[in-house]
C-alpha cells in the first residue's frame, strides 16, 4: 500500500536480483515511481528492448507509477578525447530516445570530473593516483569540454530540462554557470554530499527551482574508504539533519538509492519515522 507523503518515494529498479521488469512488477503496489538503471550502454543487449519499454508503460499505467531514467555511465561528456565525447553524446541521445514512451520524469546525467594534466607520454590524463594536480586553469579546461559536450546534445532536439545533473564527488558550484547558462535540471545525491562532507541545504537553496529528483542512501563511516549507497539507518542523525531539513521541504521525487531489499526495508523504516506532513 503506497503512503501519502508530501514527496513521490521511488527506488531502483535493481532490488531484486532479476531484470528490470520483474522488479518493477514487485515494487510498483508500493512505491511512486521507479529509477531504471541504464548504467551500461554496450554491448547493445544489455539496453532494455522496445518491447520491454512497451511493457514498462504498459506497468507504469496499470501499478499508477512513474519513472525516471539514470543514464549510462561507460561513456563520458568529459572524456579527453573529442570523438569519445561525441559518442558519449550520441550513447546519451539514443538512451533517452529509446525511454521516450515512457514519459520520464526526468533522465540523470553524470558529468565525470577530470581536470588533470594531460600526461604527454601516456596520451592521457592523469588522476591523484598518478601525481595528478588539480588547478584552476585544469578545471576551466574540464568545463570547457562539458559545454563543448552540451553544446552539441542541446542542438539535437534535446529539451536540457529533461536532464538532471547529478551531484558527485566535487564541488557543485563548478557547475553552477554551466547549469544555468543551458538550463539544465539538478538530481541532488545527497548520499554522495554527506560522503564527501559538501553542504547540501547550499546546493538545494541555490538550484532549488531545478531539482526534480534526490537520490537518498546512507553512507557507513565505520569503513575506509566510507561506504554509501547503504542504508539509511547506517548514517548517523547528527550527519543526516540537513538532509532531512531539504527532505520536509522537498516536493518532487525522493528515490531510495540502495540495491538490495535489506537496504531497503530499513531506509524505508527510517524515512517512516519522520514527520512531513
Amino acid at each position: 500500500m503506497k503512503k501519502k507523503r508530501p514527496f513521490k518515494l521511488g527506488t531502483t529498479s535493481f532490488i531484486y536480483p532479476d531484470n528490470i521488469i520483474p522488479n518493477v512488477k514487485k515494487l510498483g503496489k508500493d512505491f511512486d515511481e521507479i529509477e531504471l538503471l541504464v548504467f551500461e550502454s554496450v554491448p547493445k543487449e544489455v539496453l532494455p528492448t522496445k518491447d520491454e519499454i512497451k511493457e514498462l508503460a504498459y506497468l507504469g499505467k496499470d501499478l499508477d507509477i512513474t519513472y525516471n531514467i539514470h543514464l549510462p555511465t561507460d561513456v563520458s561528456f568529459t572524456d579527453v578525447l573529442p570523438e569519445n565525447r561525441i559518442k558519449a553524446v550520441d550513447t546519451i541521445k539514443k538512451v533517452m530516445e529509446l525511454c521516450e514512451p515512457l514519459s520520464p520524469t526526468t533522465h540523470t546525467l553524470h558529468l565525470d570530473f577530470t581536470p588533470f594534466p594531460i600526461d604527454a607520454k601516456a596520451g592521457a590524463e592523469t588522476g591523484a593516483e598518478t601525481g595528478g594536480e588539480i588547478t584552476c586553469k585544469g578545471i576551466k579546461k574540464w568545463q570547457d569540454r562539458v559545454k563543448e559536450s552540451l553544446d552539441f546534445f542541446v542542438s539535437s532536439d534535446v529539451n536540457p530540462v529533461d536532464v538532471s545533473i547529478e551531484t558527485l564527488d566535487y564541488p557543485f558550484e563548478y557547475l553552477d554557470n554551466i547549469i544555468e547558462e543551458y538550463g539544465l535540471s539538478v538530481c541532488i545525491d545527497a548520499g554522495h554530499l554527506i560522503k564527501y562532507k559538501f553542504d547540501i541545504e547550499s546546493i538545494f537553496n541555490r538550484h532549488k527551482t531545478r531539482i526534480p529528483l534526490i537520490h537518498l542512501h546512507g553512507v557507513d563511516f565505520s569503513t575506509y574508504p566510507p561506504k554509501d549507497h547503504v542504508s539509511l539507518d547506517r548514517t548517523s542523525d547528527e550527519l543526516m539533519e540537513n538532509t532531512i531539513n531539504i527532505l520536509k521541504e522537498f516536493k518532487g521525487t525522493i528515490s531510495l538509492e540502495v540495491f538490495n531489499m535489506e537496504n531497503l526495508v530499513k531506509s524505508v523504516n527510517w524515512l517512516n519515522r519522520i514527520k512531513f506532513l
